[in-house]
Parts: C-alpha cells; sequence; structure tokens
C-alpha cells in the first residue's frame, strides 16, 4: 500500500512572508482574533504570498521545509528519485535489509495509451488468464526467503525481485522543492500510482502550509 507520512517541518507561513520582508527590514505576525480565538495571517502576507509566487519570486519559499516518510513500489520511487534540486533522499536499503519483501498490486491494470506519452488510459484490461498476480508475488517472496535460507547475500537476491517490490525513503526539503514535485506529478499526464505520492504529499503540506502552498498551486 502506498503510504506518505509527514515526519516534521520547519517553519510556517509568517516565515515565508517574513523571509520576503528582510528586504526592507520589515518583519511580520500573525493576527490574533479574539472572537475566533484563533491566529490569522493577515490579508497584507496573504496578498505578498500571492504576488511572490505570481511573479516567480521562488526563494522566500524555500526558507521552509518538510519531511516526509514515504513507502511505495520501486518504479515509482526511482520516479521521483529524479527531483534532486532542493531535496534529500535516504532510501531503505536491501543490500542489508532481509525481510521477506511485500509488493505492490494495482486496483485495475491499465490499457495502453493511444499516446505514447500519455502512458495509460482509463481503460482497464483483464489478465486473469494469462497470470496470477497474487501467485506470482507468492513465488518471488517464497524465492527469496529459500535464497536467503541457502546464504545468499541479501545484495543479490535483490536482483531477483521486480520493481513492484515496495520501498521506503525518508525524503527533505523545502517548501519551493515540493511543490515543483506536486505540478509536474499531480498533472493528468502522470502515472497514476506516482500521482497518489504527490496528491498525499500536497495535501499534507497544506495542513501546516495553507497559505503559502495555495498560492504556489495558483499560480
Amino acid at each position: 500500500m502506498i503510504d506518505v507520512e509527514l515526519l516534521d517541518w520547519m517553519g510556517d507561513d509568517v516565515a515565508v512572508v517574513n523571509a520576503a520582508r528582510v528586504s526592507f527590514a520589515k518583519e511580520s505576525e500573525y493576527h490574533w482574533d479574539e472572537d475566533d480565538c484563533e491566529f490569522y495571517l493577515k490579508e497584507g502576507d496573504k496578498g505578498l504570498l500571492d504576488f511572490l509566487a505570481r511573479k516567480n519570486h521562488w526563494s522566500p519559499f524555500a526558507h521552509v521545509t518538510l519531511k516526509f516518510r514515504i513507502k511505495a513500489p520501486i518504479f515509482v520511487a526511482r520516479q521521483l528519485v529524479k527531483h534532486q534540486v532542493g531535496l534529500v533522499w535516504n532510501e531503505v536499503s536491501r543490500r542489508y535489509v532481509d525481510t521477506t519483501p511485500t509488493f505492490y498490486v494495482p486496483d485495475g491494470w491499465r490499457k495502453k495509451a493511444e499516446s505514447v506519452k500519455q502512458g495509460s488510459s482509463d481503460e482497464t484490461v483483464d489478465i486473469s488468464d494469462i497470470i496470477s498476480i497474487n501467485g506470482f508475488y507468492q513465488t518471488m517472496a517464497s524465492v527469496y526467503e529459500q535464497l536467503k535460507e541457502r546464504g545468499v547475500c541479501p545484495e543479490q537476491i535483490r536482483m531477483l525481485m521486480p520493481q513492484s517490490m515496495m520501498t521506503e525513503w525518508i525524503w527533505t526539503g523545502s517548501l519551493l522543492a515540493f511543490s515543483r514535485v506536486c505540478k509536474l506529478r499531480q498533472a493528468k499526464d502522470t502515472q497514476a500510482e506516482t500521482r497518489i505520492v504527490a496528491d498525499r504529499i500536497s495535501y499534507e503540506t497544506e495542513q501546516v502550509f495553507p497559505e503559502s502552498w495555495a498560492a504556489l498551486q495558483r499560480h
């Protein structure tokens, strides 16, 4: 199962605002609403965030960070690791970890799209008469365990595992960097499984940087 967990973050919407306002030796803070008993971002600061995103003044959004733990199949991880700027990635190593592997099973098998760049269509294909996917994965897990029992090293056994094997990594980066990841990977022509990760990153980020994230997503 694909999973995205927000482990930690540094900063907030005001931190982004103040990274911009320091140019004029200015500083802002949240507004306390007596009626709601809550802190709110001032309207002028919301406008500033929108201006920064709209005019591509990107540096203030790079001063705050997020840290995620993500579980996904290898083929998804290999797409996402291509994003390097402003991001740091540390992944489970199957050279050392020899637990029985688990595998990603899609809800359906999508038909090839007419456009190669699209990748797949919304139409699904029945493959049950060709292969039992669960049976295939059970065989792979069994082979792994048998080789491990024979003393074969994990760094070689992993060569036999399919790209659907689940992996796990810690991904840390700036708000700006994750915005660029999500803009690319939430697009309709991206792979659906990769889009799941991007959608969940977007949701979690919106909870802690609501105004900054809204501004970045708008522009």
